[in-house]
C-alpha cells in the first residue's frame, strides 16, 4: 500500500443489493479511496465501529436496521459530525430530499444514479475533510 492510499480516506458502503455495491465501486474507482461493504444495517453498525469510515454510503431499506436508523447510531456516537452521510436510496427524491437533513445525513442521491454524479458528491463531502 503506497503512502498515497494509506492517506485516502475509507468509505464505508452499505447497500443490500450487491449489484449496487458494484455500481458504487465502480463509480468511485476514480476517487481511489479504499472501500468497505455491509449487507445489512446491523453490519453497517458494525464496520462503522471497528473500521472507522470518513464517510458511510447508505440505503435506507436493508434487512435489520435500517439505514434511518443506522444514521441515528452513527451521530450519537458522532455528534460533531465527523464521520460523513450520504444517503443513496430509491425511496423518491422528494421523500429523500425532506428526510434525509432531518435525521442527520450531510447529503443524497436517488437511484438509478448517475457514475459521475455519485463520484462528485464523494469528492464534495471528502473535501470537507
Amino acid at each position: 500500500m503506497s503512502k498515497t492510499e494509506r492517506n485516502l480516506p475509507l468509505i464505508l458502503v452499505a447497500d443490500d443489493d450487491l449489484e449496487i455495491q458494484k455500481m458504487v465501486e465502480a463509480a468511485l474507482k476514480s476517487i481511489g479511496a479504499p472501500l468497505v461493504f455491509a449487507s445489512s444495517g446491523d453490519e453497517a453498525v458494525e464496520k462503522f465501529l471497528t473500521e472507522k469510515p470518513r464517510l458511510v454510503i447508505l440505503d435506507v431499506m436493508m434487512p435489520g436496521l435500517s439505514g434511518w436508523e443506522v444514521v441515528k447510531y452513527i451521530r450519537e456516537r458522532d455528534p460533531e459530525k465527523k464521520t460523513l452521510i450520504l444517503m443513496l436510496t430509491g425511496i423518491g427524491e422528494r421523500l429523500n430530499a425532506a428526510t434525509s437533513p432531518l435525521i442527520g445525513a450531510d447529503d443524497f442521491l436517488d437511484k438509478p444514479f448517475a457514475f459521475a454524479t455519485l463520484a462528485e458528491k464523494v469528492r464534495r463531502l471528502l473535501e470537507k475533510t
